[in-house]
């Protein structure tokens, strides 16, 4: 029954992706558009499109404290379209796949490439990926950045949380130590409550096993 409701739910989710998604005529790259949006929540990534770890009031306050400004109107679509870019550039080559929502960014990277398995360092062999990363980051100063962490279903609940936010912190203290501010980066673990994949298969938990960073403007109304 599970594994019934487990295909049912993913087959209406690529639906809903497939219908959502547009082709930038310039790039090429297909992307969810803002139209789309709003039928995505509740069928996969949903939490992506919530609100900012720790809350948007708190998270503006401190982003206004370390002298950030806001962006506002059509800037803030061209501002994240030149980040989008230079993130595609910087990434190209690597698993991290660049996923545009709206005016947000999602840059999911695999585990098999940021981690080794059940560790919560990041392999050396990605640094440099993770370095790229970091000097666009540094270059956009006017974003939220938000670092989540997920696994597989493997062990038990309480660990899998643990070794997610683990992993989570672990990207975020490595841009932090690459110049990205402290008071944009938040940071948090979903175990294994966000699958992407289906867990009944090697490559699924692979998949499963990943961090995502979301990239969020910083707005006026924000």
């Amino acid at each position: 029954m599970f594994r019934s409701k487990l295909l049912l739910a993913a087959g209406l989710s690529a639906m809903t992706l497939t219908s959502a998604c547009v082709t930038d005529p310039e790039t090429g790259e297909r992307r969810i558009s803002k139209a789309g949006i709003g039928s995505i929540g509740g069928a996969v990534g949903g939490y992506l499109l919530g609100d900012l770890v720790g809350g948007r009031r708190d998270r503006t306050e401190k982003i206004v404290g370390a002298g950030i400004g806001a962006l506002a109107g059509a800037g803030i679509g061209a501002y994240m379209d030149k980040q989008e870019r230079d993130l595609r550039a910087r990434t190209a080559g690597t698993d991290v796949q660049v996923i545009r929502q709206g005016d947000e960014l999602v840059l999911n990277m695999p585990s098999g490439i940021t981690f080794g398995y059940d560790r919560a360092d990041i392999a050396p062999q990605f640094r440099p990926t993770l370095d790229q990363v970091a000097d666009v980051l540094r270059e956009y100063r006017q974003t939220y950045v938000d670092v989540y962490g997920h696994t597989d279903s493997t062990g038990s609940d309480a660990y899998n949380q643990t070794l997610s936010e683990r992993r989570a912190t672990a990207v975020a203290d490595y841009l932090a130590g690459r110049g990205v501010e402290s008071a944009r980066l938040g940071t948090r673990g979903f175990g294994k409550s966000q699958p992407i994949a289906s867990n009944a298969t090697e490559d699924g938990r692979a998949a499963n096993r990943r961090v995502e960073i979301k990239i969020v403007p910083v707005t006026r109304e924000g």
